[in-house]
């Protein structure tokens, strides 16, 4: 029995197209750096939905790899609209976009995963909250 994939893959594949397409019109001192680096990153994000989405043992984990792997196309989408590697800044504007859309979705399911296992009595995060103080801090002393 096959398990059909979520709407959120088909997402991460219409970023992956429209990034494709983009940067076959990218200038040459653009197309074969950042235009490698975008296409990269697009496929990373891609991978890491349908990793994420099969990987139901480490889900949590996965989802949060997946968005780290955002972050980073964002971030290399940002740069690409800095020097003008886009055909277009309305070109650059649907692909951010997207690129939102699909960021909003990983964080939906990132906050469910989250909440779900907030319910299950399990942590939702291994990070603690920073320790302000110490034993060997000085008494008195204001942080």
């Amino acid at each position: 029995m096959r398990r059909q994939l979520p709407p959120i893959a088909s997402a991460s594949r219409r970023v992956v197209m429209v990034i494709e397409e983009a940067v076959t019109r990218f200038p040459r001192r653009h197309r074969y750096t950042l235009g490698a680096d975008l296409r990269r990153d697009a496929m990373q994000v891609n991978r890491c939905v349908h990793i994420a989405w099969r990987d139901r043992a480490h889900q949590f984990i996965r989802v949060r790899e997946l968005a780290l792997a955002m972050d980073d196309l964002k971030f290399t989408l940002q740069l690409g609209k800095d020097v003008n590697a886009f055909g277009s800044f309305r070109e650059f504007e649907m692909i951010a976009e997207l690129a939102s859309d699909l960021g909003r979705q990983i964080g939906g399911w990132l906050k469910a995963l989250r909440n779900s296992s907030q319910n299950e009595g399990e942590p939702a995060s291994s990070q603690s909250a920073p320790i302000l103080s110490s034993l060997s801090a000085p008494q008195g002393a204001n942080p």
